[in-house]
């Protein structure tokens, strides 16, 4: 299992929101399939068949508690965990 599969368990399960590391949280939404957008400090991802659209900001390194929130939210909604094929 990589660092991916393991950060998106973490995020799935809920539990340690505020100590998700910003960077992982980015790396992750673009292994998914999301295109990330930079302006200023706001990290913005879109991704085709997804209506919404993510702006991230970091806090000391690590991800702001609701916004893990609203990806976990994504990935389920979209089930973008699930194993795609390159």
């Amino acid at each position: 299992m990589g660092k991916q599969e393991k950060l998106l368990i973490q995020i799935l399960r809920g539990t340690s929101d505020a100590n998700i590391p910003f960077d992982g949280l980015c790396t992750l939404l673009k292994y998914t399939g999301f295109e990330e957008r930079i302006k200023g400090s706001h990290h913005i991802f879109t991704m085709d068949g997804v209506e919404e659209i993510l702006n991230l900001q970091p806090k000391g390194g690590k991800s702001k508690p609701y916004q893990v929130k609203q990806v976990r939210n994504l990935i389920l909604k979209y089930k973008l965990g699930e194993q795609r094929d390159e």
